[in-house]
């Protein structure tokens, strides 16, 4: 479970990581109250418009942030943003102590913390592949997420009875101190990342357009990008969800930073668990998804404070599963030479969805009452999992076959030779395309089960033409038509 913690430099930047997530969830906390309860009077909608205008940038500076994090030393990149953080979180901690701060303050910080962390977040995640092996790369993303969530378990615990204590702008100050901890950690750090390529830089659209490439040829990644897109619009809206109903419930800042914490316990557990896999596959993340839904519903139902926050576990675990799973898979699976584009495609595709869902939903908070928002939850990660579902049946081809009684076997069609008989596939169903077809390398789409120690990514596509030509280019077809089953010429 923790074996990345082996490698030196991942354990330093491990550690300052985790004392600066504490921080930024006390933040995160505090100023969602502080829209909430301190300016304004209990406005959801306006708690939803700080999400937009924080998650926003995220998809526009795609174009910029997925090349940064490709092109530059990523060390040095986070030493950049994490220092312009800090800041941030000092000054409006100034703002707020000295009582001068107003609703646009918040508006205008969210904005500019959504620019820095558009840049921080694809280069975070990008840098824990310098750090680490490809052996223990999905480890180390899960173990990031691990600590992720730790820091979630207590940060907005410490941040309610901080803004109790002492008021809201202390934390902001407190949170500024802790990102001395991340940037002592860069500092300390030895490794140094993969020589970037030669040559005159491409174009910020010409490298975009590589991971649109990329991606566009790997159908097990869309379903990914698409399955999140809907989770992260309608289902991960929780600042809006948990203030809301800590005010439906009759409770105060203390009790919002305990629904926080209590999510936190579950999303720990998804990540350590996703931590003792030996790799990111795909239907964990449909499984996940398809939990969301089902405790969303049971939440929207629950009768008193003490039954939401007991579901708000399991909320946590399906959240943080399916988060963990998938950005491990998209790293994992990813070609070395575009994974930082095609990472910042999947942040913006997570965090792009905010921009449309928040808003939406703290009017329907507003509107219809703050149990609606778990309603729209629910519905978001039932859409979600019947698109992986039938990803599943179409791409993979699944029967299922009744032996005896209510006994069924679930087998891959269309297996060379084989048929559709259950009796003669025993291999499992997350096995590479390759393995189920019997015959030479198969290449693209359909591949979606992270090859651990090779250095290349599954469904490896020539890095030399990336960035130069299309992906159908490099393929012949076979003669069946399908994209999994392009060889190279």
């Amino acid at each position: 479970m923790f074996r990345s913690l082996s490698v030196r430099d991942y354990r330093i930047w491990f550690g300052g990581a985790l004392i600066s997530n504490i921080g930024a969830w006390m933040q995160a906390t505090t100023q969602n109250w502080v829209v909430l309860t301190e300016l304004t009077d209990t406005n959801a909608a306006a708690v939803g418009a700080t999400m937009a205008l924080q998650f926003g940038p995220q998809l526009l500076l795609v174009p910029f942030s997925g090349a940064v994090a490709d092109r530059f030393d990523r060390r040095r990149v986070l030493l950049v943003t994490q220092s312009l953080l800090m800041l941030l979180a000092a000054g409006l901690g100034l703002l707020l102590v000295t009582g001068a701060a107003q609703l646009w303050h918040l508006y205008g910080f969210a904005l500019a913390l959504g620019v820095v962390n558009a840049f921080d977040t694809t280069s975070r995640q990008a840098f824990v592949s310098d750090l680490v092996g490809p052996a223990q790369l999905s480890n180390a993303v899960a173990l990031n997420s691990a600590s992720f969530n730790s820091a979630r378990l207590v940060g907005p615990a410490v941040a309610g009875v901080l803004i109790a204590l002492v008021g809201s702008g202390w934390v902001f100050l407190i949170n500024a101190a802790s990102f001395l901890a991340v940037l002592g950690a860069l500092l300390l750090i030895s490794a140094r990342p993969a020589p970037m390529p030669s040559g005159p830089p491409e174009s910020q659209l010409r490298a975009l357009s590589a991971g649109f490439r990329y991606v566009r040829s790997r159908h097990d990644l869309l379903v990914i990008f698409v399955m999140v897109f809907i989770v992260g619009a309608l289902s991960m809206n929780f600042p809006v969800i948990s203030s809301t109903m800590a005010v439906e419930f009759g409770r105060g800042a203390s009790d919002y930073g305990l629904l926080s914490s209590v999510l936190a316990i579950g999303s720990l557990t998804g990540a350590l668990l996703a931590a003792r896999r030996p790799a990111a596959r795909m239907r964990v993340v449909i499984v996940a998804v398809g939990g969301i839904g089902v405790v969303s519903l049971g939440a929207a139902l629950a009768p008193t404070f003490w039954s939401f926050a007991a579901l708000l576990i399991f909320f946590g675990l399906a959240t943080s599963t399916m988060l963990t799973t998938a950005n491990g898979f998209v790293q994992t699976t990813s070609d070395p030479a575009v994974r930082g584009r095609v990472l910042a495609l999947y942040v913006a595709v997570l965090m792009g969805g905010t921009p449309i869902g928040a808003p939406l939903v703290g009017m329907a908070a507003d509107a219809l009452g703050p149990r609606s928002t778990l309603v729209i939850s629910a519905i978001g990660g039932f859409a979600a999992f019947a698109i992986g579902m039938g990803w599943l049946f179409t791409e993979r081809r699944l029967r299922f076959h009744r032996d005896r009684g209510l006994r069924f076997t679930v087998t891959h069609a269309g297996r060379p030779g084989l048929g559709d008989d259950p009796g003669r596939q025993s291999e499992t169903l997350t096995a590479p395309i390759s393995v189920l077809r019997r015959g030479g390398a198969a290449i693209g789409a359909g591949e979606s089960v992270p090859q651990e120690g090779s250095g290349a990514a599954t469904g490896a596509i020539p890095v030399g033409g990336i960035a130069d030509e299309a992906f159908t280019d490099e393929y012949e077809d076979d003669g069946e038509g399908s994209s999994r089953d392009r060889r190279p010429r």
